[in-house]
């Protein structure tokens, strides 16, 4: 429920294909109506995307879990002429990533930094351009990475550029994409949708979000705000903005 957004984002999920003749249960509704309609929509998913659709009883890990690699599993044999192999690995999609901005990024030099960021995925590892002595630099850049059908975090690491050494690193942090991935494949083609929230990434001890990271269709796109507190360094966050590009797009 809170990962893709909570009631009224899971609503749109489960209640997609309300067929003609059948009407949500009102405050005034019997509760043998209102036991059929539930049952209906979350036992027996008749309002779910068929490809979606989880048996239920099924002895396997948790719900979230189960519909989250169900969505994927959908995602995946909907699209199967459209993935594209380079090497043995199979891709499912693009993930834009918009640098946009560093705020009071670590001391490496004398009195300044000349700092960069770095992104990796899997094998994959894209870089912005260096900002010459500034710790608060607006890079404004967008990297692109494909997303593999077994991927992890996005890893980001931020360095400070040295002409005559190894470059410092000024921090790191970890992305985690599984709930933008989730939502945006549950919601499928988001152009048929306004604008709304469909999903969300909680801050946690667990990782480097400085505030709860919202999911959000906008003008017929998935896409999420981030803002990090760079870790195993003295000071420094970041700020970027996360969007789904799916193989049909």
């Amino acid at each position: 429920m809170i990962e893709v957004g909570g009631n009224s984002s899971a609503n749109a999920i489960y209640e997609a294909f309300i067929p003609e003749g059948v009407s949500k249960p009102g405050p005034d509704s019997s509760h043998e109506i209102r036991s059929k309609f539930i049952r209906s929509k979350y036992e027996l998913q008749e309002f779910l995307k068929p490809s979606l659709r989880i048996a239920s009883g099924k002895p396997s890990a948790s719900l979230q879990s189960s519909f989250s690699r169900k969505i994927i599993d959908s995602f995946r044999s909907t699209n199967s002429s459209q993935k594209k192999d380079v090497g043995m690995v199979e891709f499912i999609g693009l993930l834009k990533v918009k640098v946009v901005k560093g705020i009071n990024l670590a001391i490496r030099d004398m009195m300044s930094s000349d700092p960069y960021v770095v992104l990796r995925l899997g094998q994959q590892t894209v870089q912005t351009t260096i900002v010459k002595s500034n710790l608060n630099p607006v890079w404004n850049e967008e990297l692109m990475l494909s997303v593999p059908q077994e991927y992890g975090p996005v890893k980001l690491e931020v360095f400070d550029h040295d002409t005559f050494s190894a470059d410092d690193i000024m921090g790191e942090a970890e992305i985690d994409i599984q709930p933008l991935l989730t939502s945006a494949l549950a919601f499928g083609d988001p152009e048929m949708f306004g604008n709304m929230q469909i999903g969300k990434w909680l801050k946690s001890d667990d990782n480097a979000l400085l505030e709860d990271s919202t999911i959000n269709i906008i003008d017929g796109k998935v896409k999420q705000k981030i803002s990090l507190k760079l870790q195993n360094v003295e000071s420094g966050e970041l700020e970027l903005e996360l969007e789904w590009m799916p193989l049909d797009q």
